[in-house]
């Protein structure tokens, strides 16, 4: 792609469109000067909501028109800021648009409170008075779903106040790993002396060297040793206080917590569980393959992470992209399509790299704006993949938000990347499909393998590990290093089976994962990937009403619970089947690849030779 441009160097046919939401910065500036007086206004309420239906309707519509215009302020200044972090106007006005959420949540603090110390019953009878508030029915029942682990306003008010004076564990974490730890040096493919860190940990352990991948590997791992004893503080320190503030709360248990928060039942999560350690031969297959062509006598750890097909360069323009993701995403008919050719021809999306620019890729916007797509595209098929899989999250957005009213437009983060992985595997499914290159096909399946690895199987073992750490504090036991790294490393062994050499430092991974301080947030991941997997087979079999189905599922917002959506396409979390079809689907690739691969093998000679 050559040298990085400067942003003003990219032709605007390869950027967003920014002017569409608001046409000059001081059309921005103007907005937050009248939206900091609606937010003013907003405090009148504060006595009088909940005197009548009607001023409940008033205040809760006041309250979500000046949220929404908020959005849209804090929607332009992020998508600003992103184009070129290096753009100190863009920092300015990002910082205004966060000083005006600020600004907006303390003055509506009151709203929640004054809202839950009625009964659900008393919001029941003002329906019958005041028609129009049924517009906020679904709201107003998830609000009320979490009046019994309300406390007193006295003890509420403890609470904050206590929590101000705990450490914020997460953040800790984060600066002694990411700026005070010294991963030190090793030396690349080329036998330069490189600095380790967190961030190209990830390229130096997929190396196709395999010392360059060893090095890294034990050298990240061993440092992490080294701080054994104050990450296990830190994240012992972090489930002690989850935990402490969900009992006083009520909940059965942290677990109980986090799942009610996603109106599902812990046997979800064990379930999951249970489904994934049942089907780990499928994963072990992947690693004797990886093992013979890697051509190792042993396959370590840090051989796990190495592409074994490497030097597969197909280059993709970005019109060869649009064609085949046009392609791929026909089986849902004329207006998807249709749609997606508005994000590309009408500016939703950053296709180039531009000097100061975020890396990486997200889809964006709000309820009055484009669904905005940032990527990064340097002509590979993961750039392609990547783009589908925006995509699908911009998609998904769009029918939400053109199908609900602002209060309900925005999907739950259960659901969210369900539409974006069914994207995904739809144009690896494509291309395997279409494909008359056996080379193409076994490096879609490496990557396809690689994909359910990581997130139906590691995901899956990391929220095992989670699992035991509360289980450990909620028994009021100790977690010590020895204790987190010797269930880490059984685990690992569990996962890894008896053909992978589980190299003793893996046992200190858990202290380099952030995750672990978001409370069983990792299950989603594997939970999403499963019901896409569940869907597209649906789809490619012609199931009856597998698509229409679908597109509905696409436009329900928040307008009923996440599992309640999903069963619009026939999903439904609480079966064992959703996670037994991603199985069964890995087992069905890593059975396509060993038969690609040794056609292949037998007519043209080792795939990497």
């Amino acid at each position: 792609m050559g040298k990085t441009k400067n942003r003003d160097e990219v032709a605007n046919k390869y950027k967003w469109d920014l002017t569409a939401i608001y046409k000059t910065n001081q059309d921005f500036l103007d907005e937050i000067k009248s939206v900091e007086e609606e937010i003013k206004d907003l405090s009148k309420y504060k006595d009088m909501m909940i005197t009548s239906a009607k001023n409940l309707y008033e205040a809760t519509t006041s309250m979500f028109n000046v949220s929404r215009k908020i959005e849209k302020i804090y929607t332009y200044a992020s998508l600003k800021y992103n184009e070129d972090i290096s753009n100190s106007l863009s920092i300015e006005l990002l910082d205004k648009a966060e000083n005006l959420d600020i600004l907006f949540n303390q003055t509506t603090s009151f709203y929640d409170p004054t809202l839950l110390s009625l009964e659900y019953s008393d919001i029941e009878k003002m329906y019958k008075e005041y028609p129009k508030l049924l517009e906020y029915q679904r709201y107003f029942e998830k609000s009320f779903r979490y009046k019994p682990y309300m406390l007193s306003e006295e003890k509420e008010k403890l609470i904050s106040d206590l929590s101000k004076t705990y450490a914020d564990n997460e953040t800790i974490f984060s600066s002694l790993t990411d700026s005070d730890i010294d991963f030190g040096t090793i030396k690349d493919e080329h036998n330069k002396k490189v600095i380790l860190t967190n961030t190209n940990y990830t390229t130096y352990v997929k190396s196709s060297d395999r010392r360059v991948r060893k090095d890294a590997f034990l050298t990240l791992y061993r440092t992490y040793g080294r701080y054994k004893t104050t990450l296990s503080r830190l994240l012992e320190g972090e489930v002690k206080q989850t935990a402490t503030f969900n009992k006083i709360r009520g909940y059965k248990s942290s677990l109980d917590s986090a799942m009610y928060k996603d109106e599902l039942d812990t046997k979800v999560f064990d379930s999951l569980i249970q489904s994934v350690s049942e089907g780990l031969d499928p994963l072990f297959r992947y690693y004797k393959i990886k093992k013979e062509i890697l051509g190792v006598d042993e396959l370590h750890i840090y051989d796990t992470y190495a592409d074994i097909i490497k030097d597969y360069d197909k280059k993709y323009s970005l019109d060869d992209a649009k064609k085949l993701i046009k392609e791929t995403l026909q089986v849902f008919g004329k207006d998807y399509v249709e749609t997606i050719d508005k994000a590309f021809n009408e500016h939703w999306i950053d296709f180039l790299p531009n000097k100061g620019k975020t890396g990486g890729a997200f889809s964006g916007g709000c309820y009055d704006t484009y669904p905005y797509i940032l990527t990064n595209f340097q002509q590979e098929f993961n750039d392609v993949s990547t783009l589908i899989h925006e995509l699908g999250h911009s998609m998904h957005s769009y029918y939400s938000r053109n199908n609900n009213p602002y209060q309900y437009a925005n999907y739950s983060i259960l659901v969210a990347e369900v539409a974006s992985t069914v994207n995904e595997l739809l144009l690896a499914k494509h291309v395997l499909k279409t494909s008359n290159d056996p080379k193409e096909k076994l490096y879609i399946l490496d990557r396809l393998m690689s994909l359910f690895k990581g997130t139906i199987y590691r995901q899956t073992m990391y929220e095992e590990f989670e699992r035991f750490l509360f289980e450990k504090v909620e028994k009021e036991e100790t977690l010590t290093s020895d204790v987190l790294c010797d269930k880490f490393y059984e685990l690992n062994k569990k996962y890894f089976g008896k053909d992978v050499v589980l190299d003793d430092e893996i046992r200190y991974e858990w202290g380099r994962m952030p995750h672990l301080y978001y409370n069983f947030y990792m299950y989603k991941y594997a939970t999403g990937l499963s019901c896409a997997c569940q869907i597209v087979e649906q789809i490619l079999s012609n199931k009856e009403n597998a698509v229409s189905n679908y597109l509905e599922f696409l436009k329900t917002g928040s307008t009923m619970a996440p599992n309640e959506e999903l069963k619009i396409n026939g999903v439904d979390l609480t079966k064992k089947s959703v996670c037994d079809s991603a199985i069964k689907m890995f087992s069905e690739f890593v059975t396509e690849f060993e038969k690609t691969y040794k056609e292949y093998k037998k007519s043209s000679g080792e795939v990497n030779g």
